[in-house]
């Protein structure tokens, strides 16, 4: 926790995604640059290709193109996002940070939705990189969409300002995602920040949600606005102490 209180401005974004990739990533240029005086923005869970399964080493080939592109962009901003990226011979869901044309922190998810035949296309990452980054005295963690639901993954970033949750999560679950990314913000005392696809099928209830459970969420929106108070964070740790 930073010394001087801090507040963030964030943006989660609420998109569709298209069959075509070009669209997407024209897309999301056009709200990082009509957003460009925020502190945060968080995308979708593979919002420039979707889970094109048919189409995976182009997938990976747009997607390695479109991060540069991304780096070139992203200055002051941080910027979260997963991407189809290919390692070796074996295809990943990689979550990456964004920051002053950098890119800050990288992990693979390790929970493959197998309902959604995940663990047919992507090689699962190591437990171990969930873990805790720094960007200028405020700590981060990334869980990606199904790694919500795993207890033992919240124990490893707890302690955390704010988690990220860049999701692709359906329609028939969602009453899952309001409740498990509530119940993290409340247990951890921290800020979580939802961002999901609104396609047809998924669920949206994209959320920036403080300390103590307050939601800013409206799945009529693509875009969701509020605040990080640093300063709710340590107050809300100070009221009620879990140590």
């Amino acid at each position: 926790m930073p010394q001087k209180y801090k507040t963030l401005e964030v943006v989660s974004l609420q998109l569709s995604t298209t069959s075509k990739y070009q669209d997407n990533l024209t897309s999301l240029l056009s709200y990082l640059h009509t957003y460009e005086e925020k502190h945060i923005i968080i995308a979708p869970e593979v919002c420039l290709t979707g889970f094109d399964y048919a189409q995976m080493e182009t997938s990976a080939k747009f997607s390695s193109k479109a991060l540069k592109t991304l780096q070139k962009v992203i200055n002051e901003q941080i910027l979260i996002l997963t991407l189809i990226l290919k390692e070796g011979e074996s295809f990943i869901n990689q979550a990456v940070v964004i920051h002053k044309h950098k890119i800050i922190h990288t992990q693979e998810k390790v929970k493959l939705f197998k309902l959604a035949d995940e663990d047919l296309y992507f090689s699962a990452g190591k437990q171990q990189g969930i873990k805790p980054f720094e960007i200028e005295g405020i700590s981060y963690a990334i869980l990606i969409c199904f790694e919500l639901r795993f207890k033992e993954l919240w124990k490893q970033i707890e302690g955390v300002d704010v988690i990220f949750i860049p999701a692709r999560w359906g329609k028939l679950r969602k009453n899952h995602l309001e409740i498990l990314s509530s119940a993290l913000a409340v247990m951890n005392q921290c800020y979580v920040v939802v961002s999901n696809t609104c396609d047809e099928d998924m669920a949206s209830s994209s959320a920036i949600i403080s300390p103590s459970g307050v939601s800013t969420r409206d799945d009529s929106k693509h875009v969701i606005e509020s605040t990080i108070e640093c300063s709710q964070i340590r107050k809300m740790r100070r009221y009620i102490r879990l140590d």
